[in-house]
């Protein structure tokens, strides 16, 4: 295969995946506290063949190196229902789940059957100390104060846990709104945060940016493949040539 055969489907690789993060980022566009992922991207040169000669010409080729993932906060919603809580400034609700816990800035949670404190796929949302909440029957004006603290006619249940991290970009995604965490960033507690009762973050996306830019990544995947069909072409058309003047 030519030179020109690996550069276009370098970029053609690169179009597809960034492709597949656009996509998804207009499927969460309605995810609370979903936040938005970007490509990057650099150029990986090498040598073209022609020895250590200093003229010797490098090819360019397109390299997607990872998934940014954009942390700036999505747009306040007031909703008044009284389970709903949003995080303002940094940080990040505690969930355990099957596989460990997971952290998110989706705070719309609700009671299960048995009136534990759950988001929305079930996941009961932590406590400080890493237990969970859970409301008696006669637990009436659930109020949840600015520094996290949930409270009842009753008296406090707790405090809600809120955690940060040294390095966001190291948080991996496990599904729309949810994320995990290597070992060497573990989670640290936010000493101040402040949570808002009655409202919800909403995503991040801007819908009309995301469809702009599918459109573009569209248009240029389709530029590559056209260009690699007539690049097939040509080469199908030397052969014959070739074999018609042996």
């Amino acid at each position: 295969m030519e030179n020109t055969s690996y550069v276009a489907l370098s970029r053609q690789s690169a179009l597809r995946r960034q492709l597949d993060v656009v996509a998804n980022n207009l499927a969460n566009m309605s995810t609370h506290g979903y936040k938005g992922g970007r490509m990057m991207f650099v150029d990986h040169l090498v040598k073209s063949k022609g020895g250590d000669n200093l003229l010797t010409p490098k090819l360019s080729f397109v390299r997607d190196i990872a998934t940014m993932t954009d942390t700036t906060a999505g747009p306040m919603e007031t909703t008044d229902n009284p389970l709903d809580v949003a995080i303002q400034g940094e940080g990040y609700f505690v969930v355990q789940t099957p596989e460990g816990d997971r952290f998110t800035r989706n705070g719309r949670f609700q009671l299960d059957n048995t009136g534990q404190l759950v988001n929305q796929i079930g996941n009961a949302v932590q406590a400080e100390g890493g237990a969970p909440f859970v409301f008696a029957p006669e637990d009436t004006e659930i109020t949840i104060s600015q520094d996290g603290t949930v409270s009842t006619n009753n008296g406090e249940l707790g405090k809600l846990r809120v955690v940060r991290f040294d390095n966001e970009q190291l948080l991996e995604r496990t599904s729309g709104a949810q994320f995990t965490t290597p070992d060497d960033n573990p989670a640290q507690a936010v000493e101040k945060p402040t949570v808002l009762q009655g409202a919800v973050e909403g995503s991040n996306v801007e819908p009309m940016q995301e469809m702009a830019a599918m459109i573009s990544v569209h248009r240029a995947y389709d530029s590559v493949r056209s260009f690699i069909e007539r690049e097939d072409e040509r080469q199908r058309s030397m052969i014959r040539d070739l074999a018609s003047v042996n």
